[in-house]
């Protein structure tokens, strides 16, 4: 069996969930390289975690070592150059969300990989559990019939004190708020299930943290399939849950979880009539795999070793991207948006909050406010 060696930069949070889910591949890949600019941390990661070479610059690991994969576990505003710079070098490149700041910064990563041999993934790792594998091959099964709505909720709490990190809540270094960085994951496993997005008109606000960011947004999203879908992405939200409802002809399948889920945290209601295929339908596709980074890590290594694109593909990621651009723009402009139309040109494909966001930018005494 080989084994695949793979580069982790950063040393925060994410990227010891990003070690561990490696530990968990029985064997199947090892971390030979780590990277960090603080020194202290650097060297407790590597102990931790038995990493045999650091480095606390990216460009002096790429001229050390050769790694299959290269894992990009640092803040958002590092992840465009970073990206670029493993792609130059022919990596395989797999990126924390959000892979960029904004369509322009995601268009130039596409470049990179285009221009070469490397090849570019984001972790979207929701999409990889069992259940949702065998919902996303369900769609337009006649035993559940055809999607009509969703809800797709991310309420989670995000108190000021979680703001004092000193990148986040800025449009310059996090993108965004609750729909660029929390949300991102549901609504990525929602339209991966029901596919091309056609429009979507949005609110988003800032009501109670200290940010420039928003800290609420809410969505109405039309699919190609006619399906109409609420988003709603919160911070504010003491009692928190990731929720997903898809109301099909014959049957609601709904997942709550918070920051994972496996097949018992789904739930599936036959309609009146159709108890018996629906059930069916469900129960003959659980793998009893739950969502995670070792489930996609999985996905990605398979790919690698068929010779095929690592997931989520650029194209996919860029499709979620997309929708967070024009969540803003609709938002921002009070107008609805269609799927395209933020392009080059738009404010809104240079940066996420476009000209700016419609409240003042400052601090505490200003949220709340609305111009």
């Amino acid at each position: 069996m080989r084994t695949f060696d793979i580069a982790i930069v950063g040393t925060g949070g994410i990227a010891a969930v990003h070690a561990d889910a490696i530990q968990r591949l029985g064997g199947r890949a090892r971390i030979v390289a780590v990277v960090d600019v603080e020194a202290l941390r650097l060297e407790e990661f590597a102990a931790r975690w038995g990493v045999p070479r650091r480095y606390a610059k990216l460009n002096a690991m790429l001229a050390g070592e050769s790694p299959d994969v290269i894992h990009l576990c640092t803040p958002p505003w590092l992840h465009r150059e970073q990206a670029i710079a493993c792609l130059r070098r022919g990596h395989t490149v797999l990126c924390e969300k959000p892979p960029a700041l904004s369509l322009a910064g995601l268009a130039a990563i596409e470049g990179a990989e285009s221009a070469g041999r490397g090849r570019f993934a984001t972790v979207f790792q929701h999409r990889f559990g069992g259940a949702a594998r065998s919902l996303r091959r369900l769609v337009g099964d006649p035993r559940l019939g055809r999607p009509l709505t969703a809800v797709c909720n991310t309420l989670w709490l995000r108190t000021d004190e979680y703001f004092t990190v000193p990148w986040r809540g800025k449009w310059e270094t996090e993108g965004g708020g609750p729909t660029m960085g929390h949300g991102i994951h549901q609504f990525d496993l929602l339209l991966s299930i029901l596919g091309p997005w056609r429009q979507v008109v949005a609110v988003a606000t800032r009501l109670a943290r200290p940010t420039a960011t928003e800290d609420l947004s809410c969505a109405i999203v039309t699919f190609d399939s006619g399906a109409v879908a609420t988003v709603t992405n919160s911070l504010l939200s003491p009692r928190q849950t990731s929720y997903l409802r898809f109301d099909f002809e014959h049957a609601t399948v709904e997942l709550e979880h918070l920051y994972g889920y496996a097949d018992s945290d789904w739930t599936v209601t036959p309609a009146p009539g159709h108890e018996e295929e629906v059930t069916a339908a469900w129960e003959a596709g659980l793998t009893g795999v739950s969502s995670g980074h070792a489930a996609q890590f999985t996905a990605v290594l398979d790919a690698i070793e068929a010779g095929a694109a690592p997931p989520v593909t650029i194209t996919d990621t860029a499709a979620t991207m997309k929708l967070i651009a024009s969540i803003y723009a609709s938002a921002f402009t009070g107008t609805s948006v269609a799927r395209g139309q933020i392009g080059p040109g738009s404010p809104f494909y240079e940066r996420m909050d476009g000209t700016g966001a419609p409240w003042p930018a400052g601090d505490r005494s200003t949220v709340g406010s609305r111009p």
